[in-house]
């Protein structure tokens, strides 16, 4: 006689949040600030790639000087080939490797700075005109308009998180909206 036992159907609950329940935002020092920096998912640097080329370069011509000693001079060919290609395509690689999106929500100011490759694009909005949006269906970019201007962010976060950001952006938007409307109470 045997027995099995079967995994429970039921998820674990997932444990408390220690962040306020923030997944994308951080609180700022100022109870009224808060910081999304949305980043590209890298494993490996551009120094640690760089060492890595440098590695692969050493070993391919360690083995092209070898075949070289033999009479076999065409590898050296193609290992120069070989090697000019792979660095090019790492260089475009590391380009891009710190890309990133940053969304500041200070006060009355919600500020969006995009770096893709050496290009850096910057939009600023008052917060209390701000609107945030789906562009198209679920996993489609999130789209920030107020004052007539618009802006796409979440390039860098999973399709299926896209919604979760949109709605921490907008609690964080109601939040400085009812702060900035307690102070003008306050001043008056």
């Amino acid at each position: 006689m045997s027995a099995t036992t079967a995994p429970s159907p039921w998820p674990a609950p997932p444990p408390p949040r220690q962040d306020g329940g923030w997944r994308f935002a951080r609180e700022q020092a100022s109870p009224l600030a808060w910081l999304f920096e949305l980043r590209r998912n890298v494993s490996i640097t551009p120094r640690q790639l760089m060492g890595c080329y440098l590695l692969l370069c050493a070993v391919s011509m360690g083995v092209a000087v070898g075949f070289w000693l033999q009479g076999v001079t065409v590898v050296s060919l193609f290992t120069g080939l070989e090697l000019l290609a792979v660095g090019a395509a790492l260089l475009v690689f590391a380009r891009h490797a710190g890309d990133c999106e940053t969304i500041t929500l200070t006060g009355r100011e919600l500020s969006i700075e995009q770096h893709v490759g050496p290009a850096v694009e910057r939009v600023r909005f008052r917060a209390e005109w701000v609107r945030v949006e789906p562009v198209a269906d679920d996993g489609s970019l999130v789209e920030l308009s107020g004052e007539g201007r618009s802006v796409r962010v979440g390039r860098h976060v999973r399709p299926e998180m896209r919604l979760a950001l949109a709605q921490e952006l907008r609690r964080a938007l109601r939040l400085a909206r009812a702060a900035g409307a307690r102070a003008v109470d306050q001043e008056t």
